[in-house]
Parts: C-alpha cells; sequence; structure tokens
C-alpha cells in the first residue's frame, strides 16, 4: 500500500567533521517564476535580451565547494557549464532556508536540488546549540572563545559548522548505503543536496503527515531501525529525530535534517539524545499499530551498534 499525505506539500525539513571552506555565503541569482525545465526559457531569454543578467553558473566546480562522495550518481549534473536555477524557497525555517534548484544545460535533462542555507548570525535562534555543539572542536582558540561567548563572528562560525557538520555526516552515511539525501556539495554554509521528491517538484512528504495501515508503519518502522543502526554504528545519534525529520518516498523512508548530530562518545549527553531521539519515534510508530516499536528496545538495539560499545 503506498503511503498517502494528508496534505501536498513542496518541502518538509525542519528546523567533528571540521572541512576547512569559506564561511561566506555564495550568491545565487534567484528566478523564482519559472518552472521545470526553465533552461531553454532562460536561452531564449539571454538570446533576446542582450542586457539580460548572466546565468548563475553551477557552483559545483567552485575552488571552494566541497564537493560530495563518490561515486557520484548518474543523475546528478555535474558539467562545467551547467546552469543553476532557483525555482523557489521550498521551507523557511529558523535555522535555514530551503529552495528547490534546478541543474542543467540547455537542451539536456536536468536535475533537481534541495539547497539549504543556513541563515547568517543575525537571523539564526542559538537557544539549543549548547548541548549539540559539546564534543566538537575548532582548531583555533579564538575561534572557540567567539563560539563560546556568542559573538556576531561566534554564530557565524556555528551556522558554518551546522553546515560542514550535516555535509560530513550524510557523507558519512551515504557511503554505507544508509536512507539518506546524496550530499552534493558544501560551499559556505550552503548545503546542496539530493531533492527527494517527484519530477515537477513536489517533495516528499514528512512521516507525520502519512497514513499508513499496520504493514506499511511495520515495514516503515524496520527501514528506520536500519538508518539508525548505521547512524549509531559511525558513532551518531540524530539528536533531533521525530516524525516531522524523516521523509517518506512512496514506501521508501528517508532520514533528514542531521545538522545537529550528536558524537555519542564526545558528547557528555550522547546517550541522553540517543534515548529521547528513540521515545519521540516510538511513540508516532506506536500510534499507529506498531506494537514492536518499544523505546527501550530500540535504544538497547542502537547501544549495540556503536563502536566500542
Amino acid at each position: 500500500m503506498s503511503a498517502a499525505p494528508r496534505s501536498r506539500r513542496r518541502f518538509d525539513d525542519d528546523e567533528e567533521h571540521d572541512i576547512d571552506h569559506d564561511i561566506d555565503t555564495p550568491t545565487r541569482r534567484s528566478r523564482r517564476d519559472v518552472h521545470p525545465s526553465a533552461l531553454d526559457d532562460l536561452v531564449e531569454m539571454q538570446s533576446l535580451d542582450p542586457d539580460a543578467d548572466e546565468p548563475a553558473w553551477s557552483t559545483y566546480h567552485h575552488q571552494d565547494a566541497v564537493r560530495g562522495p563518490e561515486p557520484v550518481p548518474d543523475w546528478l549534473v555535474t558539467d562545467a557549464r551547467a546552469v543553476d536555477i532557483d525555482l523557489g524557497v521550498l521551507k523557511s525555517g529558523k535555522e535555514a532556508d530551503v529552495s528547490l534548484v534546478e541543474r542543467g544545460l540547455p537542451g539536456a535533462a536536468p536535475c533537481l536540488l534541495a539547497a539549504k542555507q543556513y541563515c547568517g548570525a543575525e537571523h539564526r535562534m542559538f537557544h539549543r546549540d549548547a548541548g549539540y555543539l559539546e564534543g566538537r572542536r575548532v582548531r583555533r582558540s579564538r575561534e572557540m572563545r567567539a563560539m563560546s561567548s556568542r559573538t556576531a563572528f561566534g554564530r557565524q562560525l556555528i551556522a558554518g559548522q551546522w553546515a560542514s557538520a550535516e555535509f560530513a555526516v550524510l557523507s558519512q552515511l551515504w557511503q554505507v548505503g544508509a536512507a539518506v539525501p546524496y550530499p552534493v556539495q558544501l560551499l559556505g554554509t550552503e548545503l546542496m543536496m539530493e531533492f527527494v521528491g517527484t519530477p515537477d517538484g513536489i517533495a516528499a512528504p514528512r512521516l507525520a503527515s502519512v497514513r499508513a495501515d499496520v504493514a506499511l508503519a511495520r515495514d516503515l518502522f524496520a527501514q528506520l531501525v536500519a538508518v539508525l543502526r548505521d547512524l549509531a554504528d559511525a558513532g551518531y545519534a540524530h539528536g533531533d529525530l521525530s516524525a516531522y525529520n524523516v521523509l517518506v518516498h512512496g514506501e521508501r523512508l528517508v532520514l533528514i535534517d542531521l545538522p545537529q548530530a550528536v558524537d555519542l562518545v564526545g558528547n557528555p549527553q550522547g546517550f541522553e539524545f540517543l534515548r529521547r531521539d528513540c521515545v519521540n519515534i516510538c511513540g508516532w510508530f506506536a500510534s499507529n499499530g506498531v506494537d514492536e516499536a518499544s523505546p527501550d528496545d530500540l535504544f538497547e538495539d542502537l547501544i549495540r551498534s556503536v563502536p566500542g560499545i
């Protein structure tokens, strides 16, 4: 039985791996009134109006971009001549805004990406950063002091850490075959990843909005346990797991929203975060008829997957 979303939404995404990169945000020209495929229309517009804006060339080969793990999926457009077209905001949140981006070449099949831009220091809310950031370190003591004291510079550094942490965890999970979006690239505080949804830009629904019979719910729970084992095997807890940051694409479950992934050994509260994840997600499954969705059993199962335990 296919999962039936209660409402039609375009994207659902709520809200140490030091990667050297510039935390400045790349500029992308926004063309939010265009629709897939917009590439041919853009080329025609350029030919009719020589003074029109230059195309927003793909940043995949930008000198400061950190590209996703290999092997690169066949669907991803990696040509240096490709153009990125912003098709509009999919979700705005206190921590990040997510846009739908079409990347492609004129006359060729484009790909759709989700571009997650972490908010700047003047917008982000940092009331819950402290617990997640325990166990993470930066190389320079000046930067660590700025982050600890939450100066404007420190808050911008933290935004960069959120982006790089999510990119690193997604990369690690994708390489072992876990059910997560492919992380395409990281540039500054912008993370571009696989868009999980239909070719016309309709995002997969969140688990929270899915009506599932008991058989489908049990299958989704088994899929979730598998991806959480992969996460624990890498040494992490999700840190903010709920039915709102799990997507259901057809009958396939995809785990999203991992910037706050908690180092289970390095963070003193790591196992508390893991237990909270188990309680939160098992609540949804238990309410949908999955009797085996026990927080205690899931916690014990995941503990056995943590390296060294």
